[in-house]
């Protein structure tokens, strides 16, 4: 494993890392000393070329790296790279050399930044350091200013007296409070990097570090948008330094070709042209622009509104001076601002009248007091000067009925409903296309307009009334649109189109904001129950569910069912554990028992590692279901499939197989289509999300233990598949939601939670309601599948068993028994353990992929868990996949680690920061330790002996343990693992038997008996 770091030295940032190697290499006696963990130059190149997918022009050097450090070496930024020191002496900076690599210019560093933004993973084998996120955001930060334009031309020379063109960033109110968040921030390792020979840690102040990274950043990314047009030619002559200076803006290098002195000239007359901007950004106080409502006296019209001008500190924003006793001098400001207070008032009344007109009228007329605007005015200060000074750094204050969230009066159109059809309740799905008749409202709240008011408004032609005791933002052609549009007839809609104007994802004629659907009887009814899924608890669980639904589960079933029957899909998004698998087999058997339309079958798609599990599942709560699993080399196709699966209640297959056969299930009508683990479609434009939409049914059903509200950019494509053109077209959905919410805007976050809510329900553990319905302890079976190479390793274990059981007797049989059984845990474990050639762990295993994707949603929600296996080398192969492919740090115990060090993984596990991932050898840590951090403990191979078992489990289940906990019991299907627990689990006398014995009770089988516990069904493998 390597850790990935980047700190910033000698103008430009650098890239190292750690690697999990390191600690076994010789570090010979140097000034600094080689760090220990320090990545070769190999490792280092390696990682970044697999990131980038491309060469690296730059070039490595020795570095110094000042870290914290005890008497036995630097402390790991990560126990993935080492166990943490186990020395007690003091800790202390100190510094090592390292590989570091410099990319060649400010380029190639921004494209690895890029390369690593939001990525724990940043290459197989590699993770991303604290550093790395840092800088992305640093990056991030410097283009927004870019995007915005906070930036300023100038001129900067360097040791040798060459001057440069440059574009500066301008770090004013946003930006300045962004800065210095980023300032706080910072990461110790951003800033640790020395030259070799250095005798102190680097002096720095973090604040100078990261405006000089920014202001290289904001000049790459000015200059790399700058006229592509303009020649690029290497010595040119200029009539003038400001033409060279000109052209240098725009040149790769920004060297300025021109007479030093006059360019030096140039520079004072640049710096006294940016004088004000440094004057305003370094003052104490900054410039407030506060709109104060009109006094409107009772029955009277608004006569104007004020604009008013204030002084507020920056320490202390609640400090508010009026401008007009700041100049008279009637409150003394020279204790913070010095002399300079009129000064910087007219530079900064001279500034922000550029951006507001009335500003300039206002000054023209001595008025320091501020300046009065009209409603036309006002409105114009709302929508476009308050947004302008504001990004320009100056303070302000609005009415709150324009900035509090919730709180703004809008007029908006609203359809209202008066289809009388009656809802046929024989009809087990409702077509979204069902047309409906509705006319046009234009309402503020609960109140419409009559026709006569509207006019009114219009006549007015004013863009901010005071309408039943609140300020209204009112557009004079949207009026005259709605007038028109009240004006027709009624129209026509489908079921959808309501549905859509009712989720606020449908648009209002005329630009007009849509206030909402009325609607009266069933229409009504759906609409509500759409908008608020508490009242979905009133089903009972069908016959012949083989099971008992818990409240919640009955309140997920029967939301489902009334999707189902509205034809409309959901997402099923409850927290793993919390049985979506049964709420969705409940909704199956349900369903069927209902449909009146000819038994049409269900399409199940799943990850290849589950399809076992969905099969097992149904036998165990819905035997009278019909399930075809569709999967492998031998599965039906054309007519022969469509034949078994019309006579199947489920159809179970994988996402693999979802894009390899796609003609052969887009040739079928389903009855609905399930996507288990639906994040694997979360990316729209891949083949396997676009086969799913291409599927026919009548409903669309999404299961994730991910909560893919939090994901703005994917969540399209899932919602896509369950409702089709409910969120607009891509583009659409990226200009309405995606792209303001990246830039922060929280309207657009609360209105695509509005539109999306009906359709996504999402159950936590936490949530005291589910709390409440839940066991303390929850112990399920987790049935995996063999791969190909797994299958074949278990059969050539069986020939061999074989041919030395027909002639072993007596001790060496019970030997040859015993080895077996090994042999076949092993190889269901992994290849890689069984062959013990320490070979790549990735896609050979269906209990490994399995357990990935499960730790996977362990982590997404803060959980902690515990995984045991008997063997110790199955534990280290744990370890290095999930850090490999997680990028989790994974503690081990196992019987060689030493009571000191087991004794501090105990305790870093249980803080609230430790690491989320503790692997443990069944012998060591089964026993003697509390670990009440985990919520979730997985059984990677059985012992078969509950005791244990249950011991194991009880490291986590125990007093101290404030949370549920989830029990997950690996078992390969079709193989001895299932065998066993299926005779253990349905004969108690053989469980009570067995406990203390481990597998040696099955050395009493016979031959027979032993071949039909140990056979291989192939219909299981992946």
């Amino acid at each position: 494993m390597l850790v990935l770091h980047i700190s910033e030295h000698d103008n430009g940032l650098f890239f190292w890392g750690e690697s999990s190697a390191g600690s076994v290499r010789k570090t010979p006696a140097a000034s600094p000393p080689r760090h220990p963990f320090g990545a070769t130059k190999k490792e280092l190149m390696g990682a970044l070329q697999e990131m980038t997918s491309s060469k690296m022009p730059g070039r490595t050097s020795s570095a110094a790296i000042w870290l914290p450090a005890k008497d036995d070496g630097p402390l790991p930024s990560s126990s993935i790279i080492a166990e943490p020191s186990a020395s007690k002496t003091k800790t202390r900076n100190m510094p090592w050399s390292v590989v570091a690599y410099r990319p060649a210019d400010i380029g190639e560093t921004v494209s690895i930044l890029l390369a690593s933004a939001d990525k724990r993973i940043l290459a197989p084998g590699a993770v991303a350091g604290t550093s790395v996120q840092y800088w992305v955001d640093v990056l991030h930060f410097a283009g927004s200013m870019v995007a915005r334009q906070q930036f300023l031309p100038g001129i900067t020379s360097n040791h040798a007296g060459k001057h440069h063109a440059v574009w500066g960033p301008i770090f004013v109110g946003e930006d300045a409070e962004q800065l210095a968040s980023l300032v706080q921030r910072m990461p110790a390792s951003a800033r640790a990097m020395a030259d070799p020979g250095d005798q102190s840690p680097p002096s720095q102040a973090p604040d100078a570090v990261l405006r000089r990274v920014v202001s290289g950043l904001v000049d790459h990314l000015v200059r790399k948008s700058a006229d592509k047009t303009l020649p690029m030619v290497g010595a040119k002559k200029f009539d003038s330094a400001h033409d060279a200076w000109i052209y240098a803006l725009r040149s790769k290098n920004g060297t300025i070709t021109a007479n030093p002195a006059d360019v030096a000239e140039l520079a004072s007359q640049i710096y006294e042209w940016q004088r004000p901007v440094a004057a305003i950004s370094n003052f104490p106080f900054r410039l407030c622009f506060f709109l104060e409502e009109p006094i409107v006296d009772a029955g009277s019209k608004p006569v104007t509104w004020y604009v008013r001008y204030l002084l507020q500190s920056h320490d202390d924003p609640s400090l508010l001076v009026p401008v007009r006793k700041a100049w008279a001098g009637e409150i003394p400001l020279q204790k913070e601002a010095g002399s300079g207070v009129r000064e910087f008032l007219l530079l900064s009344l001279g500034h922000a009248s550029r951006v507001c007109s009335g500003i300039a009228d206002g000054l023209k007329n001595y008025e320091m007091d501020g300046h009065a605007v009209d409603s036309a005015g006002a409105h114009k200060f709302l929508t476009q000067e308050a947004v302008a000074l504001k990004q320009a750094g100056y303070g302000i204050m609005l009415p709150a009925w324009w900035t509090t969230k919730g709180t703004k009066a809008r007029l908006a159109l609203r359809p209202r409903v008066k289809n009388k059809k009656k809802i046929d309740r024989n009809v087990s799905v409702l077509p979204l296309s069902t047309i409906m008749q509705f006319d046009w409202q234009v309402a503020l709240g609960d109140y419409d307009f009559t026709m006569e008011e509207l006019e009114e408004l219009a006549r007015l032609k004013q863009p901010l009334i005071k309408i039943r005791g609140q300020w209204v933002e009112v557009n004079p052609d949207e009026i005259r649109e709605a007038i028109t549009l009240m004006k027709q007839k009624a129209s026509d809609a489908t079921l959808q189109d309501i549905i859509r104007m009712s989720i606020g994802t449908s648009k209002a004629p005329g630009g007009m904001d849509l206030g909402g659907v009325r609607a009266d009887d069933w229409i009504a009814d759906v609409l509500e129950r759409l908008s608020s899924k508490a009242g979905f608890s009133s089903l009972e669980q069908p016959d012949g569910f083989a099971g008992t639904l818990r409240p919640y589960q009955l309140r997920g079933f029967s939301w489902l069912v009334f999707l189902s029957q509205m034809g409309l899909g959901g997402c099923l998004a409850d927290d793993m554990g919390l049985g979506k698998t049964i709420q969705t087999l409940a909704h199956i058997q349900r369903d069927r028992q209902a449909d009146g339309r000819g038994q049409q079958p269900t399409l199940l798609i799943c990850p290849t590692s589950v399809v076992n599990n969905w099969q097992k599942e149904a036998e165990r709560f819905t035997p009278e279901l019909p399930v075809l699993v569709h999967h492998g080399a031998d599965r039906l196709r054309d007519k022969s499939f469509q034949k078994a699966a019309k006579e199947s209640a489920v159809v179970v297959s994988s996402y693999g197989l979802l894009l390899r056969d796609v003609k052969i299930f887009g040739g079928m009508q389903w009855r609905g289509v399930i996507l288990d683990e639906a994040q694997n479609i979360k990316n729209a434009e891949t083949k396997q999300a676009m086969a799913a939409r291409s599927l026919k049914a009548d409903y669309r059903f999404a299961l994730t233990g991910t909560p893919v509200e939090n994901n703005v950019g994917d969540l399209w494509s899932i919602m896509e598949f369950l409702n089709p053109g409910l969120l607009g077209t891509r583009t659409e959905f990226d200009r309405r939601f995606s792209y303001p919410i990246q830039t922060g805007d929280l309207d657009a976050a609360t209105r695509l939670r509005r539109a999306t809510d009906p359709f996504i329900l999402r159950r936590l553990k936490t949530d005291k309601s589910i709390i409440s319905d839940l066991p303390d302890k929850m112990e399920m079976n987790v049935f995996c599948t063999l791969t190909k190479e797994q299958a074949s390793l278990y059969a050539s274990v069986l020939k061999d068993a074989e041919e030395m059981l027909a002639v072993a007797e007596g001790m060496q049989r019970r030997g040859v028994i015993l080895a077996t059984i090994s042999k076949l845990k092993q190889v269901c474990n992994h290849p890689a353990q069984f062959l013990g050639d320490n070979s790549s762990t990735a896609d050979r295993s269906g209990k490994l992929a399995r357990l990935t994707e499960m730790l996977e949603e362990v982590a997404e929600s803060g959980d902690k868990a515990l995984i045991f296996s008997q063997f110790a080398e199955m534990g280290q192969i744990l370890r290095r996949h999930i850090q490999e492919t997680l990028g989790l740090e994974v503690l081990f115990l196992h019987g060689g680690t030493t009571k000191g060090n087991r004794d501090r993984m105990v305790e870093c596990f249980q803080s609230k920061t430790g690491p989320k991932i503790f692997v443990l050898s069944l012998k060591a840590g089964g026993t003697g330790l509390n670990l009440t951090a985990a919520s979730h403990v997985f059984h990677f191979d059985r012992w078969w002996n509950p005791a244990v078992e249950n011991q194991a489990t009880d490291r986590a289940f125990r007093i101290g343990q404030k949370k549920n906990v989830q029990v997950h019991k690996f078992i390969c299907s079709g193989t001895l693992e299932e065998a066993i627990d299926t005779i253990i689990s349905s004969k108690k006398e053989v469980a009570e038997s067995v406990v203390g014995t481990g597998e040696g009770w099955l050395t009493e089988f016979s031959n027979e008996e032993l071949r039909n516990v140990l056979a291989l069904n192939q219909a299981t493998v992946m």
